[in-house]
């Protein structure tokens, strides 16, 4: 028996057959059959985009908004969840108040979805080294790095306002705060990037950091995961 990271009941693993083959690659069952319903997975009809869920049409505003800013360069990005009351309440512990073994429930959350995703290249949003200072971890790395192999080759500048702090006007109108790092020796030209966060909002935060790495290497092949949406 195991105790669950969210209720604190305790309950037994179950695994599907297709779970049973892949053991070698499965986190650990954190999480109760009960508490895991919470999390609601995104519907089929969603912006062929971004992941945003459609009631109608195939890109959603906010990518016609894009589109239009960076005159039809989007960037692709998978999610899985829906953001909800549950996903708000794991992440306000996780981020807000830094308890670091949650990153256990959004790995058991998104690891067989993203196993679907190959890239040469997995790139984790970087924290401010404020914020890392004060949770004394990267809530990013933390999360893909025992799924993945990670890259390391963004840098988040220092004094930038949490996402998570700002309204959805002053989220558009944020400034870049992403560079490469200078030690990068990796050519990432006509490879395949897949940028990793938590969170897909507004969509800012991801084309931030695609642009940081465009701009040092143009011919990448630049796409994005995000828990959820």
């Amino acid at each position: 028996m195991r105790r669950c990271l969210l209720c604190g009941q305790k309950f037994a693993a179950q695994l599907s057959l297709r779970e049973l083959f892949l053991l070698s690659k499965k986190p650990e069952q954190v999480i109760c059959f009960h508490c895991r319903s919470k999390f609601v997975q995104l519907k089929s009809s969603r912006c062929q985009i971004c992941s945003k869920e459609l009631d109608s049409g195939q890109i959603c505003s906010d990518c016609e908004a894009w589109k239009r800013k960076y005159t039809g360069n989007l960037l692709r990005n998978y999610a899985v969840f829906k953001y909800n009351d549950a996903f708000h309440e794991l992440m306000v512990n996780y981020k807000r108040y830094g308890d670091y073994i949650l990153r256990k429930v959004l790995q058991e959350l998104c690891w067989q979805e993203l196993g679907k995703h190959r890239a040469d290249f997995y790139v984790p949003i970087p924290t401010a080294p404020e914020h890392i200072q004060q949770r004394q971890f990267d809530t990013i790395s933390a999360i893909f790095a025992d799924l993945v192999p990670l890259t390391t080759v963004l840098g988040k500048k220092s004094g930038v306002k949490a996402q998570g702090e700002k309204t959805r006007k002053e989220r558009l109108l944020s400034k870049q705060s992403f560079f490469v790092l200078e030690n990068t020796n990796i050519n990432f030209n006509f490879k395949k990037v897949l940028l990793l966060d938590d969170i897909y909002t507004t969509g800012r935060t991801l084309y931030h950091a695609r642009n940081a790495l465009l701009t040092a290497f143009p011919q990448a092949k630049i796409a994005s995961f995000s828990i959820c949406r």
